[in-house]
C-alpha cells in the first residue's frame, strides 16, 4: 500500500511545447509496474488549452470545475461542465482546455504503452480555438 499525502507532490506548470496559456498540473498517481495508469488534476486558465495529441490506450477526463471545450479532429468543439466525463479512444487526435472566458479543471487518466501515455502534436491555433 502507498498513500500519497495531499501536498506531498508539487504542482507543475504546463510546458509551453504542449500547452497554450497558463496551465497547472497537479500529479495524482503514477502507475508502478505492471500497472500502467496515471492521473493528474489539470487546471486551465481562460484561453488555455492543450496542443493536439493522441493517447495510445485512450484517455478519460472528469471535469471538476469551470467551463471547458474539447474537440476531436474533424469534429465540432464541444462544451464540458463539472460532472461531465469525456472518453477519447486510443489514437484519436484531440485537444481540451478552458473556454475563452472561464477557467476549467479536470482529472485526466490515461495508460502508458511502451512507457508513453501521450503523443504530442502541433499547437491548436487561435483560429481553430475560436468558436
Amino acid at each position: 500500500m502507498d498513500i500519497k499525502r495531499a501536498g506531498s507532490r508539487p504542482s507543475g506548470k504546463g510546458p509551453a511545447e504542449w500547452f497554450t496559456g497558463a496551465v497547472r498540473i497537479d500529479p495524482l498517481f503514477q502507475a508502478q509496474d505492471p500497472a500502467r495508469a496515471n492521473g493528474a488534476h489539470v487546471t486551465f486558465e481562460p484561453g488555455a488549452r492543450t496542443a493536439w495529441h493522441t493517447h495510445p490506450l485512450g484517455q478519460t477526463l472528469i471535469i471538476t470545475s469551470g467551463l471547458g471545450w474539447v474537440q476531436r479532429e474533424g469534429g465540432p468543439i464541444e462544451e464540458v461542465r463539472p460532472g461531465d466525463v469525456v472518453w477519447f479512444p486510443p489514437g484519436l487526435k484531440h485537444w481540451h482546455g478552458a473556454t475563452a472566458t472561464t477557467a476549467m479543471s479536470h482529472i485526466a487518466i490515461q495508460e502508458s504503452l511502451n512507457g508513453s501515455p501521450v503523443t504530442w502534436m502541433e499547437h491548436v491555433s487561435d483560429a481553430q480555438y475560436g468558436r
